[in-house]
């Protein structure tokens, strides 16, 4: 990913519900831990971008990533594709992500979605030829 210039942000270490760490300690071990193994596998340090898994998340929770110098960025626009054992169709994904795309639209895709792999191309070419460009996150904040 980072070498096909792709920016990485921090989604923790182990996936947890943010919103029951409420100690400054665990918070920063489960963001530290990522940027740890990140710079290890890239030799790059990680970028400031922090999305709590699943979207969960206490007021404490943003002031902590603030003060790590993160900037916490969420997404505007999901389907449930999350489930590997339950995808939607393609025509499903489709009929769900065209007409809600939207100006800034910060895009929620699991890679893991066998659906996603297959639409991506579509669906990339499909909002192209509805007048939107893609851009980095940094561009957003």
């Amino acid at each position: 990913m980072v070498s096909e210039g792709h920016t990485v942000g921090n989604h923790t270490f182990t996936h947890p519900d943010m919103s029951k760490i409420s100690s400054e300690e665990g918070f920063s071990e489960e963001l530290g831990k990522l940027e740890e193994l990140y710079e290890q596998t890239t030799g790059e340090k990680m970028k400031k971008f922090y999305r709590p898994p699943q979207g969960k998340y206490s007021e404490d929770n943003l002031k902590m990533a603030q003060q790590m110098g993160y900037t916490t960025v969420f997404w505007s626009l999901a389907y449930v594709d999350w489930y590997n054992d339950n995808q939607p169709t393609q025509q499903e994904a489709m009929d769900k992500l065209i007409p809600r795309i939207h100006n800034g639209a910060i895009v929620l895709l699991h890679s893991t979605s066998k659906t996603n792999s297959e639409i991506l191309d579509s669906l990339l070419t499909k909002w192209e030829e509805m007048g939107y460009t893609f851009g980095e996150i940094s561009e957003l904040v």
